[in-house]
């Protein structure tokens, strides 16, 4: 059985056992004073919030942030993400209560008009963002992500209330664990896998994405809107995936959807050139 066959068999048992309880989760002090997120600023200029993807942290941007001399770059870390303790995320939901810091730091650090440039699940919550908090945001870049990942892999967003059990399952056994590797690849997480990250934090994080749909909130999106996504070197597949983001954003018609490639998920890592090139294209128009 391949790894998209073991997550969509996974989905689908838990499915069947959805009015059950789902395994227990060791309880977990947190804080409401513990942040959900770190972020470092650098740098002087206009403001550029950099947002990385599941399980993934702010070395994702090393070279781009190079490449954009002239700015003031806040470098978002996910708390329970590579390497960073859990915080403020070691239990209940996670995403809403990372928009939430997101807005308070444009807040407090009197952003105006900062450029948001998320990967991945870090796309979703930049469009999140730019969504609940219009004021807040100048513009925005979502990179390799479209509104309902979990739909682009044929799973119903409806199984997201169990697919953290599903990963509690996974990371029982060494398939599991490989299976849950690929989930979080999938789904917007990094090369390296969990990376480091707190498990617990990546199940509910990655259930909260499986159950997301945020193709109803792009008309209130008023800041403009870039999409980058990677395409594969083979033509056919390239125009495949194309097709299909359009198709994603067709509830944003004024956002301009860039493709680039040859290119995998990390696409500032695989084009890092051609990525900085269309980052400085965005941040200029």
């Amino acid at each position: 059985m391949n790894r998209r066959q073991l997550l969509h068999a996974g989905f689908a048992a838990l499915g069947a056992l959805a009015a059950g309880p789902l395994p227990a989760v060791p309880a977990r002090a947190a804080s409401r004073a513990q942040p959900r997120l770190n972020v470092r600023t650098i740098g002087t200029g206009p403001d550029l919030i950099l947002i990385p993807g599941l399980t993934s942290g702010p070395a994702v941007w090393a070279g781009l942030v190079r490449a954009l001399p002239g700015h003031r770059i806040h470098l978002v870390h996910v708390a329970g993400f590579a390497g960073l303790p859990a915080g403020g995320n070691a239990r209940g939901p996670v995403l809403d209560g990372l928009v939430a810091e997101l807005a308070g730091h444009a807040r407090a650090a009197r952003l105006r008009a900062p450029a948001v440039i998320g990967h991945s699940m870090g796309g979703l919550l930049a469009l999140m963002l730019a969504a609940r908090h219009p004021a807040l945001v100048g513009r925005v870049m979502a990179v390799d992500i479209v509104p309902a990942p979990a739909r682009a892999l044929g799973i119903d967003p409806g199984l997201g209330p169990v697919a953290r059990g599903l990963v509690q399952l996974m990371q029982a056994s060494p398939d599991g664990r490989q299976a849950l590797a690929g989930l979080v690849t999938d789904l917007g997480g990094g090369r390296a896998g969990l990376n480091g990250s707190d498990p617990d934090v990546v199940a509910r994080a990655t259930g909260e994405l499986a159950a997301l749909d945020l193709t109803p909130l792009l008309p209130r999106i008023t800041a403009p809107l870039t999409i980058v996504h990677a395409v594969p070197a083979d033509a056919a597949a390239a125009a495949s995936v194309r097709t299909a983001y359009r198709t994603a954003y067709r509830a944003a018609p004024g956002a301009r959807i860039i493709p680039v490639g040859p290119s995998g998920h990390m696409v500032m890592l695989d084009q890092p050139a051609r990525f900085a090139a269309e980052v400085r294209a965005f941040l200029a128009r």
